[in-house]
C-alpha cells in the first residue's frame, strides 16, 4: 500500500510539474544553443496574420527554418562576420528598426483613436471636399508670355487639346491636358480658386501662376460629388489619425531632445 501511495503521489507531482517544464522546453537545441518555443509561436502568429492556417506542417516548417538560421548564425559568428563593420552597422539598424516599431505600437496603444475622433474627421473631410467635383484640363508653361500666347490662340478658335501637347506637364499633355474628375482641394490654392470661378466650357482668360509655372485652365464639366460612407472611409481615417498621433509624438521628442 505504501508503494502504491508513493507511486500515486509521484504521478500527481509529475502531472503538476509537466506543464511548466513543457512551457520552458525549447523548440530545438543546436550545438548547445536553445531555440525558444516562443520564437516558434511568434513566427506562427506572423504567418497566421498573413493568412496561413496554423497547422503541424506550418509549425514544422518554421522550426526547420529557425534551425537553419541558427546553424548559419553560428557559422557566421565562428568566421568573425559578426565583427565586420558592415555587419555591425546593419545589426544596429535592425535593432533600431525593432525598437522604433515597438515604440510606435506603444504610442498607438496609449493613444487609441476613438469613434468620436473618427466621426469628427469624417465630417471635416466631407466639408473640405464640398458637394461637387470638376473635370478640368490645363496647359502648363514656363512663362506668363507663353500662357498669354496660348490664351490668344484659344480666342482665335484654336483647339485646347491640340495646344495642350506643348504643356510641360507631360502626364496630362498626352491626354489633351485632361486632369480627370477631382475636387478643387486636390489642387494648389491659386489653381483651385481659378477653377471654381469658371463655368462649364470656359477657360481662364488670365494666366494662373503657381509654384509649378503658368497655367491656362479649362473646365469641361461639373457634377455632384458622392462622398463614400463613413464605414467605407473609416479604415483610411483611422490610419491618418494614427499617423498624426505618431508624428506628434516624434515632434514632441525632437522638441525636448538636444540635437547638435
Amino acid at each position: 500500500m505504501k508503494t502504491n501511495k508513493f507511486a500515486t503521489l509521484a504521478i500527481l507531482a509529475a502531472l503538476t510539474i509537466t506543464p511548466a517544464f513543457a512551457a520552458d522546453k525549447p523548440a530545438a537545441v543546436v550545438n548547445g544553443v536553445a531555440i525558444a518555443q516562443d520564437r516558434v509561436e511568434m513566427n506562427v502568429k506572423g504567418a497566421v496574420a498573413q493568412g496561413q492556417p496554423d497547422s503541424p506542417e506550418l509549425r514544422k516548417a518554421i522550426r526547420e527554418d529557425l534551425i537553419s538560421r541558427e546553424v548559419m548564425v553560428q557559422a557566421a559568428s565562428k568566421s568573425g562576420l559578426d565583427k565586420t563593420a558592415d555587419v555591425v552597422q546593419q545589426m544596429e539598424i535592425a535593432r533600431q528598426t525593432v525598437l522604433v516599431n515597438a515604440y510606435v505600437q506603444d504610442v498607438l496603444k496609449k493613444n487609441p483613436v476613438g469613434e468620436d475622433q473618427l466621426k469628427k474627421a469624417y465630417e471635416t473631410l466631407k466639408a473640405k471636399l464640398g458637394d461637387k467635383e470638376y473635370n478640368a484640363r490645363h496647359i502648363l508653361v514656363a512663362s506668363e508670355a507663353e500662357a498669354k500666347d496660348i490664351i490668344a490662340k484659344l480666342g482665335k478658335k484654336a483647339k485646347f487639346e491640340q495646344l495642350a501637347k506643348s504643356s510641360i506637364d507631360t502626364g496630362s499633355a498626352a491626354q489633351g491636358g485632361a486632369l480627370g474628375w477631382t475636387v478643387p482641394k486636390n489642387f494648389v490654392e491659386p489653381f483651385a480658386n481659378a477653377l471654381l470661378n469658371l463655368k462649364k466650357g470656359e477657360y481662364t482668360k488670365i494666366p494662373v501662376k503657381t509654384q509649378f509655372g503658368w497655367h491656362v485652365i479649362k473646365l469641361d464639366d461639373v457634377r455632384s460629388l458622392k462622398v463614400p460612407g463613413y464605414n467605407e472611409l473609416k479604415p483610411q481615417l483611422q490610419q491618418r489619425l494614427q499617423q498624426q498621433t505618431i508624428q506628434k509624438a516624434i515632434a514632441d521628442l525632437r522638441a525636448t531632445a538636444k540635437i547638435e
